[in-house]
């Protein structure tokens, strides 16, 4: 670019403008468009209605399910997918163990503190979804928690004889879900959501449901070994975690963390560049948009 072509451009701000607007919103490169959730209204309650999909092909079950640690120490926030996932031993988990053998009470509440998170998550079609009508008939991902899946598991085992057992996950003879989130006693709370009566998707046109199945997205990456921190990587945050008492988190410390979150998981990343304060606010935010969403999800 020549002098005079400076000059043309000197009043011209819109690309730096943009080139800021991009610096400003670059936590939104860690949202997974991928998943699902329901918005909540301002008194937390909210309503939708979804279709759990069938299995993935080439998977076994429609469900991947992933444990999780989140708590904060002396040393900033320690948010991190569970190897107990995969079967393999995971520092926190050894450490719970040890509070908790240890027999003190107080030694007990830490352990509690810092205990697993179960989630699960499915594909979905959204059937209606009335605060976003976009979304309504596309497939997506949702990552819930013990209440919903409980729901589903009673589904498939009724507790009464008078109850006829059905799959949620079958195209021709499952269930909508409707989901009706309320806060009750200061907790998001699912009691009230409920299956509908049996009927099939796309009124069991086979060709239309194919099409979806081939929509769906693969689950196996969510317990895929290669895409957890190692044990001495865990070991090695929990350590800065507990034993620090300046964080120095980075965006780069929660990459994956957040893989399975939805656009309102992963805001407020700080990237390395930022200011010591900046990296403090950027992780609180982080953290609490993680327990929002655990929360969303009991």
């Amino acid at each position: 670019m020549g002098f005079s072509d400076l000059k043309k451009k000197s009043r011209d701000i819109g690309a730096l403008t943009a080139a800021a607007d991009k610096i400003n919103k670059k936590s939104e490169s860690y949202k997974d468009d991928r998943f699902w959730r329901p918005e909540l209204d301002k008194s937390s309650n909210g309503f939708a209605v979804v279709r759990f999909l069938p299995t993935v092909d080439g998977e076994d079950i429609p469900w991947a399910r992933l444990f999780t640690h989140g708590f904060q120490g002396p040393g900033g926030w320690f948010i991190e997918n569970s190897r107990t996932t995969i079967g393999d031993k995971d520092p926190v988990s050894e450490m719970n163990s040890e509070l908790w053998n240890s027999g003190l009470e107080s030694d007990k509440d830490i352990a509690r503190q810092r205990k697993r998170r179960l989630s699960y998550i499915s594909n979905i079609l959204v059937v209606s979804d009335p605060a976003n009508p976009q979304n309504e008939g596309k497939v997506f991902l949702y990552k819930f928690g013990k209440k919903i899946f409980d729901k589903i598991n009673e589904a498939m085992q009724p507790e009464f004889e008078d109850e006829e057992p059905i799959n949620p996950f079958d195209f021709w003879k499952g269930a909508n879900f409707k989901l009706k989130v309320r806060k009750v006693a200061g907790f998001i709370n699912y009691d009230k959501s409920e299956f509908d009566g049996v009927s099939a998707v796309h009124d069991g046109d086979d060709d239309a449901l194919e099409t979806l199945w081939k929509q769906q997205y693969p689950l196996k990456e969510f317990t895929d070994a290669s895409n957890f921190k190692s044990y001495d990587e865990l070991k090695k945050k929990l350590d800065h975690v507990l034993n620090t008492t300046k964080s120095t988190a980075t965006a780069e410390d929660f990459k994956g963390t957040f893989s399975e979150t939805d656009s309102s998981t992963s805001s407020g990343v700080q990237s390395t560049e930022s200011s010591d304060s900046d990296n403090d606010s950027g992780e609180e935010e982080n953290a609490l948009s993680y327990f929002e969403k655990l929360a969303s999800e009991d």
